[in-house]
């Protein structure tokens, strides 16, 4: 891995001064391009041409079994060329680095509210979470995959003042809403039963029979649908907890933050002062514990349990206050040193650039948006519909910054010339069936690997391991998604550029079908990591 071999060599040699890494977009200008001289000149009033000079040599110093040359560029740039039979004997070997060492990782994704359907903002946490986790995972941490389900709260009372109010089966999540919505209409002509829905709930939580039974059909007949989804988008698991199962612990956090000293009581509601931040409040005047609460409660459990080094939460923007707040008073608590992450998402828009709905403030169930991918999929392959149609629908999301809002554009989604999901498995199912046709062959001399096109797959197949490891540093995963979509493109190049199963040189053929398998390989093993399915044809 050259990249995470360059950073470490000059960072090491120069530590605490940041540089980049680029890739020049002219091959005449090297394989890779540093930066560090500008931020060194700066620092020690040098010109940067004579600094960059100097890192020339350290380099071809430390790496001249990997580096042709070294070349000064501009007002300071280094411009490092890779010797060319050091990359014909490294290019299948850009492995993921193993540098979680088994390290804990907790990452909270999907999370639904019980008694409401899955809608396409769902599909969001649980793509990048579950994204995330793969990633993690193949760095070698020991992930843990977290769902925390709503299921508590006041609306639930008013669910079951529904249900007792109107009977009728409820099989389905639909069932329930129904029932919640008409319940909620009848409220504004009949306003005592806002009261109904509140003695309902304060029964739930009293532990009442009959409603904690209602609540557990409620939340079973939810988790089923639910598992239907996850099944069909390939996730799993480790752990489902939903806020119910702290509402015994609240009491024991409340003392805790007032014997600390760090809540105090404000207008009869109990709330934390935060520096910077609004005031976290964690009991309502009415006794009524909050979220904030109830993720104090989770969180404790989680560090208690598992002794993560990391804990992402992978929820929407519109909750990045909660989180500043939660993130705040844990660190008063001295919880420990688990590093935890708010990775915000954005809003899923229409392609006429609004929010994705069906109808005005309705957001679209999950699984309509599935079912209509799998649809239009399908007018090309019906048999391969399913796995390009899902593949599609995450990669659209994973190409792009998680903080972006992503547009909802089925044709650029199901492009198969685009960047898209099926245009990388259009381009695996390309490279199989040319393997597939070769059949048996011989040795291979990849020092007959000259042409342009070869030798910009192999420098760019580098780069996986420091792609994938980024992805982990920045909670994103576009930059593999970029990565996986130039090397597509790159390998329909050479695809193009050269004859391969009809070569006349034997041992070149063979060199060639090498490649082609690393190639192969990598677009597997990446897609996999984005959760995405590949085909041996399409």
């Amino acid at each position: 891995m050259f990249r995470q071999w360059l950073y470490d060599t000059l960072a090491h040699r120069h530590p605490g001064h940041p540089f980049d890494i680029l890739v020049p977009p002219d091959p005449t200008m090297g394989d890779y391009s540093v930066n560090l001289a500008f931020t060194l000149g700066k620092h020690d009033k040098r010109n940067p041409r004579e600094v960059a000079d100097g890192i020339c040599g350290e380099l071809m110093a430390d790496g001249s079994e990997r580096i042709a040359r070294c070349e000064v560029a501009g007002p300071g740039f280094v411009n490092v060329f890779l010797r060319d039979d050091w990359l014909c004997g490294e290019f299948a070997h850009g492995g993921v680095p193993p540098e979680g060492h088994g390290r804990k990782v907790i990452v909270e994704y999907s999370s639904p509210n019980i008694a409401k359907p899955m809608h396409v903002g769902h599909l969001r946490s649980t793509v990048i979470g579950d994204a995330l986790a793969n990633v993690y995972r193949a760095l070698g941490y020991d992930v843990v995959r977290w769902n925390y389900i709503g299921d508590w709260g006041t609306q639930f009372g008013r669910l079951i003042a529904a249900f007792k109010k109107y009977g009728g089966t409820v099989e389905t999540v639909r069932d329930m809403v129904a029932l919640y919505v008409r319940f909620h209409e009848d409220m504004k002509t009949d306003p005592s039963l806002e009261a109904v829905g509140r003695e309902e709930f304060q029964k739930l939580e009293t532990g009442d029979q009959e409603n904690r039974a209602l609540w557990g059909r409620f939340r079973t007949t939810s988790l089923k649908e639910y598992a239907t989804t996850y099944e069909r988008l390939g996730v799993a698991f480790d752990v489902y907890k939903g806020e119910s199962e702290y509402e015994n612990e609240l009491a024991r956090v409340i003392v805790k933050l007032t014997d600390a000293g760090i809540a105090q009581e404000s207008e009869g509601a109990l709330v934390i002062p935060l520096e910077g931040l609004p005031p976290g409040m964690v009991r309502k005047s009415d006794g009524a514990t909050l979220y904030l609460t109830r993720d104090l409660a989770s969180l404790e459990d989680r560090i208690a349990e598992f002794h993560p080094a990391k804990l992402l939460y992978v929820v929407a923007n519109q909750q990045a206050l909660h989180f500043e707040q939660l993130f705040a008073v844990k660190d008063k608590l001295r919880l420990g040193d688990t590093e935890t992450v708010h990775v915000k998402f954005g809003l899923v828009l229409g392609s006429d650039g609004k929010k994705f709905s069906t109808r005005e403030g309705n957001a679209v169930p999950l699984a309509e948006v599935m079912d209509e991918v799998v649809k239009r999929a399908a007018q090309r392959n019906p048999e391969t519909a399913e796995a390009i149609g899902i593949g599609a629908l995450k990669y659209n999301d994973l190409r792009q910054h998680p903080h972006t809002d992503i547009v909802f554009d089925w044709d650029a989604m199901l492009d198969m010339r685009g960047n898209s999901g099926p245009y990388l498995q259009y381009t695996y199912a390309r490279l199989a069936s040319i393997v597939a046709k070769a059949g048996e062959h011989g040795a291979a001399d990849r020092s007959l690997l000259i042409h342009p096109s070869e030798r910009a797959l192999m420098r760019h197949l580098l780069d996986y391991g420091w792609t994938v490891s980024q992805c982990a540093k920045l909670h994103a995963l576009n930059g593999l998604a970029l990565h996986l979509y130039e090397l597509s493109e790159k390998a329909n190049a050479f695809y193009e550029a050269v004859r391969i199963n009809d070569d006349d040189d034997a041992a070149r053929k063979s060199a060639r079908l090498e490649l082609i398998g690393a190639v192969m390989h990598q677009l597997r093993e990446g897609l996999g990591l984005l959760g995405i399915k590949v085909l041996e044809r399409i």
